[in-house]
């Protein structure tokens, strides 16, 4: 871990030691009702749960074969080890740990860790539309007055509701949809033409720092690269059905396990569109995922979102909170661990030698890059 890592790592450490001390005199928290919600909880829904985590793997597997076709036919089920090992390292490890997966693409297939990453920022891309359109679909069922009570915990629209209450409303319920509809022109648009795309956001944010602009014209070259694994509007189709179906699979993991809690009213009637506001809430949770602190991070978080949105109980929403991120971020664990046993993977080692690999990527590719720049610039990280 590098030094910067431990440093946010302490501080956080710190912020959460100073949040239980705090809650401790202010929140009451019955801890034997919070065992009793465990005991209670329906398991065949959890295991269930788990089960479709498990199938996502395998459509990330199928996804992954998918984008690499044109370069070479990979049996889609061989991949499947690389998902669950990457997706281990990153709960044990971190975020730091993210290259991991094209890393061992390539080391499996013989094809340059330059062009898995590419193919790893696609997929990246088409997780996040996926969400965004799952996302603005349940918008629709939500009403009015659960969009403001939810907004009203924090953010942008916590400041633009009073005042402008039904911008707020729009904002919320299609703002998804907007932003997806802008990705996939922006998708397109790089798709047929990456280098004049990538000059111009290279000049516009040059004005700002030349630095900048040259990182952010590199990146876009690399995601055009990526784009070069989709060369027909049936390839585009397919991965993107493999996309949607596997984060419909997600969503009714997140679903089930809520609804596990029978001794929760609030949880065992939650909704289709509630589950997918609280899934919107879990990935802001794991967006910076450090090892061991940030899981108890994010179970907190997820459990303000459960009281927010559903108005459970405190030991209802942490039992409904710990397990989610058992079921959908640790449950790999296991499985990965042995499956790197099998494979003679070690996943510290594989994770800085796959760090180290994207970063001597991002140097030669920014070295190599024909577009001007009075002075050679900081590789960036893909």
């Amino acid at each position: 871990m590098k030094k910067s890592q431990g440093i946010v790592g302490a501080i956080v450490l710190v912020a959460l030691i100073a949040l239980v001390l705090w809650a401790r005199t202010r929140i009451h928290f019955d801890f034997q009702e919070f065992r009793s919600q465990m005991a209670l909880a329906d398991w065949r829904k959890i295991a269930l749960a788990l089960g479709c985590i498990y199938i996502a793997f395998v459509f990330r597997a199928f996804r992954w074969s998918q984008l690499v076709r044109h370069s070479q036919k990979i049996p889609a089920l061989s991949l499947v080890g690389t998902q669950i090992i990457g997706f281990t390292a990153v709960a044990l490890i971190g975020r730091v740990a993210d290259p991991v997966r094209p890393f061992l693409v390539s080391r499996k297939t013989g094809l340059p860790v330059s062009s898995q990453i590419a193919v790893y920022i696609v997929e990246r891309l088409f997780d996040a539309g996926s969400m965004a359109m799952i996302f603005s679909v349940a918008m629709f069922w939500v009403p009015s007055e659960e969009i403001l009570k939810t907004t009203a915990n924090g953010g942008f629209l916590a400041h633009l509701a009073p005042h402008h209450q039904l911008l707020a409303i729009f904002i919320a319920r299609y703002g998804g949809l907007i932003l997806t509809l802008l990705g996939t022109l922006f998708l397109f648009a790089v798709r047929l033409s990456g280098a004049a795309v990538a000059a111009v956001f290279e000049r516009t944010f040059g004005l700002i720092s030349k630095s900048l602009g040259h990182a952010i014209g590199h990146k876009i070259r690399v995601f055009h690269t990526g784009l070069d694994t989709m060369r027909s509007r049936s390839d585009f189709a397919r991965v993107a059905t493999l996309s949607l179906t596997m984060w419909f699979i997600i969503s009714f993991a997140y679903f089930e396990t809520c609804k596990a809690f029978v001794a929760s009213p609030e949880l065992a009637s939650i909704t289709p569109a509630q589950c997918v506001l609280l899934m919107v809430a879990s990935g802001t949770a794991s967006i910076i995922q450090l090892p061991v602190i940030g899981w108890f991070s994010q179970i907190g978080l997820v459990a303000i979102a459960l009281t927010g949105i559903l108005h459970a109980a405190p030991e209802a929403a942490t039992a409904c909170a710990a397990t989610l991120l058992i079921v959908t971020f640790l449950g790999v664990v296991p499985i990965g661990l042995i499956w790197a046993q099998v494979d003679h993977v070690s996943l510290r080692k594989v994770a800085l030698e796959s760090e180290h690999a994207s970063e001597e990527v991002a140097a030669a590719e920014a070295a190599s890059d024909p577009s001007p720049s009075p002075a050679p610039a900081p590789s960036a990280r893909v």
